[in-house]
């Protein structure tokens, strides 16, 4: 299988594919607006993060917004999504609060985890968005194990797990792959593909013969490759990889290219040394998503540069009043800490006064 971006064959037009070609002008405008306060929303937090305002790790998304905001585009009542630890845009594209998220980078306790997690631990059960993960590929078996739930369940859904390139090879992931496979899971493996894991590049990290996405075959799974920044074909070809594990039951793998602008995470001292200058420019200025689906729009006549200005001007207000809310938010107090640990616990069940915790259903 080729994707459409193989530098032999043509670009390909996705506009008019079955889950694009019913779009309407609102929803289209809705997604550069979702891409703008994503990136807003990443700037600022690099500068609270350089201001001391935050603890921990940061790892900034920042040319990577179309990937989360056409996953997220698709999702339906019984779809699920999970992601590692560069998990700010996942979470705004379900439709988390700018406020909730600012505040869990700040550690406080209006935070979506209550200021326990930090940047790598965005959660919100309510909308199916379940993190955030820390631990390089530990999110894979749990996007099994989403999808095997909706399969037990007998729900149509389907399961939504993304990676990075240097996930790809872990045992943890292939274990997943192979158990996808044979109990036909419905879940979608999301290779997001930015080229470095960490600071080493694919090439150097990874053994593969044409791309990574291909070691599907060796499992028997479907799998295609994705052009990141192509809104529409991300919805387009996603959008099929959903149908098969919703109707079908089949698991998919898919590869998206895309680019990140900042390093591996803002620790990341050597960003501009295992990558040229020149190579980080190119792709703001040729390849960036937001950029691209702006012209695509005013193409199309339905969005203008004065509007865009309006929509980039409402975007950087609503992340200045996070800023402002989470600083004024309250921390978490020393007793918090055994808060949220076992359910049975907070929720004084009988399980939790012997000690044992059982799954009944």
């Amino acid at each position: 299988m080729e994707s459409a971006t193989s530098p032999n064959i043509a670009p390909l037009d996705f506009a008019g594919s079955p889950v694009n070609k019913t779009l309407t002008s609102d929803q289209k405008i809705d997604y550069y607006r979702l891409m703008t306060r994503i990136r807003s929303f990443e700037r600022e937090s690099l500068r609270q993060y350089q201001g001391g305002k935050m603890g921990g790790f940061l790892h900034l998304y920042i040319g990577q917004e179309s990937v989360a905001v056409g996953a997220a585009s698709l999702m339906g009542d019984n779809d699920h999504m999970i992601t590692a630890y560069r998990c700010h845009a996942h979470a705004l594209a379900v439709g988390m609060s700018m406020n909730e998220c600012m505040a869990e980078l700040f550690g406080k306790a209006t935070g979506c985890s209550k200021g326990k997690g930090g940047s790598m631990h965005f959660f919100a059960p309510d909308k199916n968005f379940w993190g955030g993960h820390g631990i390089v590929a530990g999110q894979t078996p749990l996007g099994l194990g989403l999808g095997y739930g909706l399969k037990y369940k007998g729900l149509e859904g389907a399961a939504l797990c993304f990676l990075g390139d240097g996930a790809v090879n872990q045992g943890a992931y292939h274990e997943s792959l192979n158990l996808a496979a044979l109990f036909e899971i419905p879940v979608v493996y999301i290779i997001e593909n930015n080229g470095y894991s960490m600071g080493t590049s694919q090439k150097r990290s990874s053994a593969f013969k044409d791309c990574l996405a291909q070691r599907a075959e060796a499992y028997d799974m479907d799998w295609d490759l994705v052009n990141g920044e192509d809104l529409y074909e991300i919805r387009a070809k996603l959008g099929i990889a959903m149908e098969r594990a919703r109707k079908q039951s089949r698991p998919s793998i898919l590869e998206i290219s895309t680019y990140r602008y900042y390093g591996h995470s803002v620790a990341d001292a050597r960003a501009t040394e295992y990558r040229s200058p020149e190579e980080i420019q190119k792709y703001k200025e040729h390849h960036d998503p937001i950029s691209l689906w702006k012209q695509r729009l005013i193409k199309e006549g339905i969005l203008t540069e004065e509007s865009a200005k309006a929509i980039d001007k409402e975007a950087r207000k609503e992340v200045s009043e996070s800023v402002k809310f989470a600083d004024e938010s309250p921390a978490p107090t020393a007793n918090d800490i055994i808060d949220d640990v076992y359910w049975e616990t907070d929720n004084n069940t009988e399980a939790s006064k012997i000690g044992r915790h059982f799954f009944n259903d």
